[in-house]
């Protein structure tokens, strides 16, 4: 097991390697360059910019160097810690993104546990209750959490909240704490504002998570070890529970390479509209106004969190499942 984790961690180097390439020449195909967005939207505004200031401009953000040597900058710094300057807020991209790391970090795991909290008990509900009221209610309400576009009903819950209390319930705290420090009153900010965005962003995830954990259990629940399983006087709730529901969850953990950075990314679509200060806005903003520095850095993190995402998931499912174990001796 250690060989094979370390074998791993070894191709996960030339992977993110490739990845980062692949990354900084998207973010570069695009025509143009940060400065010339910039310039356009000062004339735009009636302010001129002298040529002079363009040309120190450029050669100050290292603009004037081929894309080759941009790249090669970027990834020396990563080396050495430094992710380089984001030119759209004028600090280094490790600030701009330290700033909301830690409220994305609380609103998408927060989401994440609202999501498994609410999904497994009525999938399993479901499932066993198969064909009943309850597994048709659930299963209606399933259907509509899957054809309800987050966005617009984040748009209705902000209108429900301005027409019928008067409040607002956009943003992550209210406008008084966004640039003051931590307090216990920020804090307690934050947490009021939570509601809201996890509901809005764990409605379509958590219908998702029903239907597919109920299917995967009706599958299994179908097999002749169950069926052999109570007609020898096993217990049912232990039978289901040992067996029947540790098989269903494969699936789910082979997802953990695509939750894990939906921690750092969420829902940025909702987060645009319902104003949230976490990096899915910021990544919009930054591809915009190809502020390449700091998107190549939230897609980078992104990006080692699925590949990290994907060793862990690995590691769970031969944990889980003795049967991935017993393939892999064999292959050996």
């Amino acid at each position: 097991m250690l060989s094979y984790i370390f074998r791993r961690l070894l191709l996960m180097i030339p992977t993110l390697l490739c990845i980062s390439a692949v990354v900084f020449i998207i973010i570069q195909l695009p025509p143009g360059d940060y400065l010339e967005t910039y310039i356009s939207e000062l004339r735009a505004s009636g302010e001129q910019v002298s040529l002079e200031r363009v040309a120190f401009m450029r050669e100050e953000y290292g603009l004037d160097q081929p894309v080759l040597s941009q790249y090669f900058f970027w990834l020396s710094g990563i080396l050495h810690g430094d992710f380089g300057y984001s030119f759209e807020y004028n600090q280094p991209v490790l600030d701009v993104i330290g700033e909301r790391l830690p409220l994305n970090v609380l609103l998408n795991l927060t989401t994440l546990c609202f999501i498994y909290i609410v999904s497994f008990p009525i999938a399993f509900y479901s499932a066993i209750n198969q064909y009943s009221i309850g597994d048709y209610t659930f299963s209606l309400l399933g259907f509509l959490g899957l054809a309800t576009p987050n966005f617009l009903l984040a748009l209705v819950l902000l209108w429900l909240a301005n027409a019928w209390l008067g409040v607002s319930v956009g943003g992550l705290m209210a406008p008084e704490y966004i640039d003051a420090p931590w307090s216990w009153a920020k804090m307690g900010s934050v947490l009021t504002h939570l509601g809201v965005p996890v509901l809005v962003i764990g409605t379509s995830g958590t219908a998702s998570m029903i239907r597919r954990l109920r299917a995967n259990l009706l599958d299994e629940l179908q097999k002749q070890y169950v069926v052999t399983g109570l007609a020898k006087g096993l217990p049912r709730w232990r039978l289901l529970l040992k067996y029947p529901v540790r098989m269903s969850l494969n699936p789910f953990i082979a997802d953990i390479g695509t939750i894990l950075p939906s921690v750092v990314s969420g829902s940025s679509l909702v987060a645009v509209v319902m104003s949230l200060q976490t990096l899915g806005p910021l990544l919009v903003r930054a591809l915009q106004s190809q502020d390449m520095y700091l998107a190549g850095t939230i897609v980078m993190l992104e990006a080692f969190l699925v590949v990290l995402g994907v060793l862990v998931s690995d590691l769970m499912l031969a944990w889980l499942d003795p049967r991935i174990r017993l393939q892999g001796g064999l292959r050996r």
